[in-house]
């Protein structure tokens, strides 16, 4: 600080401020112009930079494409693959569990033609009992009728 001897008249003071404020002010607008030059440069930089990964996305979809010029034939043939690997474990497990039933009736079918089979003979034999019977009944029978002792 200036000594108050030494200091001139509020004027000069007040004059002193003025330039002082207006120094700040252009000071001011000269950081605030910079850095707006320096938004604009990094503006422009990074639009550059943008347009760059453009180019090189477009460049290595070509390289891709010159990589494998058959690859989306590829890849639909092998999702249809994969669909077809899908349907046939399917359609494989249905086919499983059909002919598991089938052996399972087939069995059934069996047991059931075996036991129709005994009973037949065993209605066979009883039929041949009961004619055998029916025939010693007759025979006796007729031994009572033949017989003139009674």
């Amino acid at each position: 600080m200036k000594n108050i001897a030494t200091m001139g008249t509020s004027d000069e003071y007040v004059e002193d401020e003025k330039r002082a404020a207006e120094l700040f002010q252009a000071r001011e607008e000269e950081i605030e112009k910079k850095k707006m030059q320096v938004r604009e440069k990094l503006e422009f930089q990074f639009d550059c930079a943008e347009e760059k990964t453009r180019q090189l996305a477009r460049v290595w979809e070509e390289l891709e494409v010159l990589k494998d010029p058959m690859r989306k034939e590829l890849t639909s043939v092998r999702k249809k693959i994969d669909k077809a690997n899908k349907e046939l474990r399917s359609l494989g497990k249905s086919c499983h569990k059909k002919e598991k039933e089938y052996r399972e009736v087939m069995e059934a079918f069996r047991n059931k033609n075996e036991e129709k089979n005994k009973l037949t003979i065993t209605l066979v034999e009883l039929v041949k009992e009961s004619e055998k019977a029916r025939l010693r009944k007759l025979q006796e029978l007729m031994s009572k009728i033949i017989d003139p002792s009674c």
